[in-house]
């Protein structure tokens, strides 16, 4: 069984602070499926000085990689899957929200396009590339999850982006991203295309027309500063 996510100190006790538990706490709250206690704990990290960046690399990303792999050792199933991807996005969305504060009008370093592909629903990975890359000072535009591989085409057209990522968890998904590949590369040679996953090997990224595969976020990073400086 999982352990219990380590209890919040209500307000004004001074029984232990928040600065010696929200890290425990947060991973926990991530791991049990916990969303509003996950976004609240995330806050109170930002407001005690932690680093939005460092909350992901040493708190979020080992929780979603402690219920993964319970996943795939069949030790949790779908549905506690599912709530800690929930309880990882409510800790992100106050994090990014906190980033984008924090960057004010900085002008954009370049644009990006970031989709799951068709058939896929999941973009927890997506998420965290997207989260890195603000960070960074990219301009990210996120279709989401589920996005057919025109709409890719479309937006990289109209938003004249150079680089785009494409995530697929699922093996069934990775067709579709191998047609949104092919489509960009058709029709807007000059894009640039990243892929990651768990599903993908760089001997299959580059089969399937890849120019960048991926291994994880900060990988995604160092080849969006490649592209566009």
């Amino acid at each position: 069984e999982l352990p219990a996510v380590q209890a919040v100190p209500a307000a004004g006790t001074g029984a232990a602070s928040l600065k010696e538990t929200e890290a425990r706490g947060l991973r926990r709250a991530v791991v049990k499926g916990l969303c509003r206690e996950a976004g609240s704990l995330a806050l109170a990290a930002l407001e005690e000085g932690k680093d939005g960046l460092e909350l992901v690399k040493n708190e979020i990303i080992p929780a979603l990689d402690e219920v993964g792999q319970g996943f795939e050792e069949k030790r949790i199933f779908l549905p506690q899957l599912m709530m800690a991807a929930e309880a990882a996005a409510a800790a992100f969305g106050v994090i990014r929200a906190a980033s984008e504060q924090g960057r004010g009008h900085t002008p954009p370093r370049g644009k990006i396009i970031l989709a799951t592909v068709k058939g896929d629903v999941h973009d927890i990975g997506k998420n965290i590339v997207r989260l890195l890359l603000e960070n960074y000072g990219f301009q990210v535009l996120d279709l989401g999850k589920n996005v057919e591989p025109e709409t890719v085409v479309e937006t990289a057209r109209s938003e004249e982006a150079t680089l785009v990522g494409l995530s697929a968890l699922m093996t069934t998904t990775v067709p579709a991203m191998e047609e949104t590949v092919k489509r960009i590369h058709d029709q807007l040679p000059r894009v640039k295309v990243m892929v990651g996953g768990a599903v993908l090997t760089p001997e299959y990224a580059a089969a399937i027309g890849a120019d960048h595969y991926s291994p994880d976020a900060m990988g995604a990073v160092r080849y969006a500063e490649e592209v566009l400086g």
